[in-house]
């Protein structure tokens, strides 16, 4: 779309996937910020704005949808649907958005175009949609080619019937063009010259550079602020402006304390409009500082000071996480919407030069009428026939009821859907990959809270613990891997109560990896080659899925590390 809207030059390099612009959405894949653009096709301007499509970055989504007047959802002509689309769909729907639902790769040779549009229109009747949402325009797309059009056999040479159909279906902006000054802070941003940049669409009125404005919350606690600049999003950049007229998305600077949800309204007659609302999260992590024998060595920041600070401007941007203070002075407990939003967190903390511990996920669970409920999910995998027996065990174990079970796609792959709590979702990717050697794709997405389901296993094996600080060495790992797989080689460092393994058997079990060979004169003899397995590589998803209780990852910018929790070792 930006490069037809003529956006850049005809010679100009452009990356793949440019909206997602941080390191790690480039790096994994996926969207977890909003951001706009913006661009201008045949006199009209459009504003656009990418949001994810994960449910753990909902908050993303709640707090710009009332910037928007319609919605395009873009589903895979072979796949249809997907879990996480619910989520979005469900909030645009709710705001009385119109859709625009765009059949994309419809050059796929299994493309089902027919199947897709009707598995659309039913999740529109699911989600309550009214009768104007589900006459929905359908425009047919292959994005990699730039072609689109009205029906999958006919497709124009560009995007041309794509911009029509927003045009037409989008309705131009609800505002009123005289009215008092009001715009709501969508999100923010900073920048070192200009401080606080706010962002947001301006409801109604003008914002002139240089006004005094008044910022207000419902809650009436108001007062006086200044724009020294005004900045409207023309297709990469921002263009600095005299005046923003109401319909516009547009930046403004001046106000160093302004936060998301707060209205920038008009000094003398200005009234705020409502904030934003966003749904509670549903998982908690404890974060505290590194207490093992190797803190600052890789990090800059390890004080509770500097988390503290850390954790707390994070809030700022990121409306769907709660932090609070833990039980003491160096913990703090920070909620979020899933593991994946809080491991966003953790990975950008981390590559910032941060140094911390973190304990096991636990899922936030409520009291209604004396009892007590836990979240529950629904998960849809997608595996092979093969391997579904193993797959359907080990979502049985985890508490899970099926809900439905049907042959999709034509690679002889079945869909099965199961509502299962929260709880048995931690770690659950892992072992369904390793059941289905890696074909299984598990897409989740929150259901509803539900009675508590009883005691969960979520892990057979225990681990393997070094029992004194040192240097590995072959010799003592030689011994080591008969007892389980090891996540260290030789010449690592490690320290006493570290997991360097997990053990075959359930319990944990103490270890040496740091044994030398004793060289006396008996033992001279010639040393013989030593043959080690090569050490299993987790990840931070993975390893925060592996840790129970009693155990932590401790996380510094070079390495992820896992240990036994001092405190609840003590207890034992």
């Amino acid at each position: 779309m930006l490069r037809q809207a003529k956006v850049f030059r005809d010679n100009q390099v452009v990356q793949e996937r440019i909206m997602d612009s941080n390191d790690l959405e480039r790096e994994r894949g996926i969207t977890i910020l909003s951001k706009n653009t913006s661009i201008t096709y045949k006199g009209t301007k459009i504003n656009i704005i990418d949001t994810p499509g994960h449910s753990d970055f909902g908050g993303e989504v709640e707090r710009v949808l009332n910037m928007v007047e319609g919605v395009l959802l873009v589903v895979d002509s072979v796949e249809g649907p997907m879990p996480q689309t619910r989520f979005v769909l469900k909030k645009a729907l709710e705001f009385g958005h119109a859709v625009v639902v765009v059949v994309n790769k419809i050059d796929r040779p299994t493309a089902r175009p027919e199947f897709v549009v009707n598995s659309t229109f039913e999740l529109f009747i699911e989600l309550n949609a009214s009768d104007e949402q589900c006459d929905f325009q359908t425009v047919y797309a292959s994005g990699i080619k730039g072609k689109a059009g009205l029906s999958p056999e006919n497709l124009a040479d560009d995007l041309g019937p794509l911009f029509e159909a927003i045009l037409r279906c989008i309705p131009e902006p609800r505002i009123e063009k005289d009215g008092a000054l009001q715009m709501l802070v969508s999100n923010t941003e900073y920048d070192e010259h200009k401080g606080r940049i706010a962002i947001g669409r301006l409801h109604a009125g003008e914002l002139q550079r240089g006004m005094e404005v008044k910022v207000c919350t419902p809650d009436d606690a108001c007062r006086v602020g200044k724009v020294s600049e005004l900045f409207v999003y023309q297709n990469f950049s921002r263009v600095p402006v005299e005046s923003v007229s109401a319909g516009d998305i547009c930046a403004v600077c001046g106000m160093n304390d302004i936060m998301i949800g707060e209205t920038i309204a008009d000094k003398i007659t200005g009234t705020p409009l409502p904030t934003i609302k966003v749904e509670e999260p549903t998982v908690r992590m404890s974060f505290s500082i590194n207490t093992s024998p190797f803190v600052g060595r890789e990090g800059k920041y390890v004080t509770s000071r500097n988390l503290r600070d850390r954790l707390y401007r994070e809030l700022e941007r990121n409306l769907a996480m709660k932090v609070e203070d833990g039980e003491t002075a160096d913990t703090f407990l920070v909620s979020g919407r899933g593991t994946l939003h809080l491991t966003i967190l953790i990975e950008n903390m981390r590559r910032e030069g941060y140094e911390f511990m973190i304990g096991p996920p636990k899922v936030i669970n409520k009291t209604v009428d004396g009892k007590l409920v836990e979240p529950y999910e629904i998960a849809a995998v997608e595996v092979p026939e093969e391997y579904m027996g193993s797959v359907v065990e080990l979502l049985g174990k985890r508490r899970g009821q099926m809900v439905n079970m049907e042959a999709s796609g034509p690679e002889g792959t079945t869909l099965l859907k199961y509502k299962i709590p929260t709880r048995g979702l931690i770690g659950l990717r892992n072992a369904i990959l390793t059941a289905s050697r890696g074909r299984a794709i598990l897409n989740t997405i929150f259901d509803s809270y539900g009675s508590w389901a009883g005691d969960l296993s979520s892990r057979d094996q225990g681990s393997l613990v070094a029992f004194e600080d040192g240097s590995t060495t072959s010799y003592a790992l030689l011994n080591a891997q008969e007892r389980g797989l090891l996540f260290v080689q030789p010449g690592q460092d490690v320290y006493k109560g570290q997991i360097v393994g997990i053990h075959q058997r359930p319990g944990d079990l103490a270890i040496n990896v740091c044994k030398k060979k004793a060289a006396t004169n008996v033992r001279s003899n010639k040393e013989t080659t030593v043959v080690l397995d090569e050490p299993l590589s987790y990840s931070l998803d993975d390893c925060i899925e592996f840790i129970q209780e009693d155990e932590l990852v401790e996380v510094t910018p070079s390495s992820i590390r896992m240990c036994k929790n001092p405190k609840i070792s003590k207890k034992k």
